[in-house]
Formats: structure tokens, C-alpha cells, sequence
């Protein structure tokens, strides 16, 4: 029996899901300039039934160097926490540095090397 996500599908059987107030589209485009090998994929947008304004963003679609993000504008009823937050691998103290200076921009430093980042994820 074949799994259809393998990786010789280029698809993960699981994608981190992010819920946003109204920022998925904006947090797409900045997490894309921050993360090397890193791509903008699909934009869904709200139609006539809502329950967001006609053409605001519902949804949108990432990859993070390799790895795919979903996001969804689903309102104010969610808020992140550091009971789930994201690793970054690093090679070096320079790349360390390079990812802690373009992650703390609007964000906010924590203890033990920590970073919530303007969108509240850490």
C-alpha cells in the first residue's frame, strides 16, 4: 500500500496551521522575506455569504523553506501562545543573529532566547 503523502509528492501528511485576527496575508508576506527558499502559494478570499468583507483575505498558503504553512483570518476568538511556537534550525551564531534581528522586528524578546514576533507567534 502507497501513502499519497509521501515525499515523493512534495506533500506532508501535516501542515502547521495558523490562525490570524486579519493578519494571514501580511504575516505570509513577511515570513517569506525572513526565510530563505521560501514562496507565497494561494490566497483565498471571502465571497458574498462572508463571514469576512467581500475580497478581504480568508486564507492563504506558505512555504517556509521547504516546509508549507496554512493561515486563516478567522477573527479575534484565538490568540498564540508559547505553548506551541517554531524551532529554527541554525547553523552558526551569525545565522542566529540574522533570524533573532529580522524576527524581533515589532516583536518582543523573551527569556532563554525566545522571540514573539508581531504577529504573537513564537
Amino acid at each position: 500500500m502507497r501513502s499519497t503523502n509521501d515525499q515523493t509528492t512534495g506533500s506532508a501528511k501535516i501542515t502547521p496551521f495558523l490562525w490570524f485576527d486579519s493578519e494571514a496575508e501580511e504575516a505570509m508576506d513577511f515570513y517569506t522575506t525572513v526565510f530563505r527558499n521560501s514562496r507565497k502559494g494561494n490566497v483565498s478570499r471571502y465571497g458574498d455569504a462572508g463571514p469576512g468583507a467581500k475580497g478581504s483575505v480568508m486564507s492563504a498558503t506558505f512555504w517556509l523553506d521547504g516546509v508549507e504553512f496554512s493561515a486563516l483570518n478567522g477573527g479575534p476568538h484565538f490568540k498564540f501562545s508559547p505553548a506551541t511556537s517554531f524551532f529554527v534550525h541554525c547553523k552558526d551564531q551569525e545565522e542566529v543573529d540574522e533570524y533573532w534581528d529580522k524576527l524581533l522586528e515589532g516583536g518582543k524578546a523573551m527569556q532563554c532566547g525566545w522571540i514573539t514576533d508581531k504577529f504573537g507567534v513564537s
